[in-house]
């Protein structure tokens, strides 16, 4: 006989759903920083040195951190495609402030370090979720 116990561990989760809020929040006002920045990067590449317009980059961390916020708010409800929808733009996110390192650096570690407690309690706790909500 299946068990459909929630127990105290589907806080995490919730704390997952206002990490995702607050960390979108976050990539939306950093993207609008960067978008309204004339700021230039030098990165090295397999051809040698480019110059990197820090404008362009600011709108993956705007769109990104919409889209996050978004889905920060509809996990409330607790469906597991959005658990799993998380789960990839929260990957996404930690790949864009891998890249993002360089630029802002001491930002970029938080804000990984954050994603990281976010995969952790919707991988591990995400199916609590799913059972409160039914």
């Amino acid at each position: 006989m299946p068990t459909n116990k929630v127990t105290a561990w589907v806080g995490w989760v919730w704390f997952a759903a206002f990490a995702l809020i607050t960390v979108g929040l976050f990539n939306v006002v950093a993207g609008l920083v960067a978008i309204f920045s004339s700021e230039k990067v030098l990165a090295w590449t397999n051809s040698g040195l480019a110059i990197i317009d820090v404008s362009t980059w600011g709108w993956v961390h705007l769109i990104l951190g919409a889209i996050i916020t978004l889905v920060g708010f509809v996990l409330f409800g607790g469906a597991p495609w959005v658990r799993a929808t998380a789960v990839v733009l929260v990957v996404l996110n930690l790949l864009a402030q891998f890249v993002s390192l360089p630029v802002t650096p001491w930002w970029s570690i938080v804000v990984i370090a954050l994603d990281l407690v976010i995969l952790w309690a919707l991988i591990v706790h995400g199916d609590e979720a799913e059972r409160a909500a039914a």
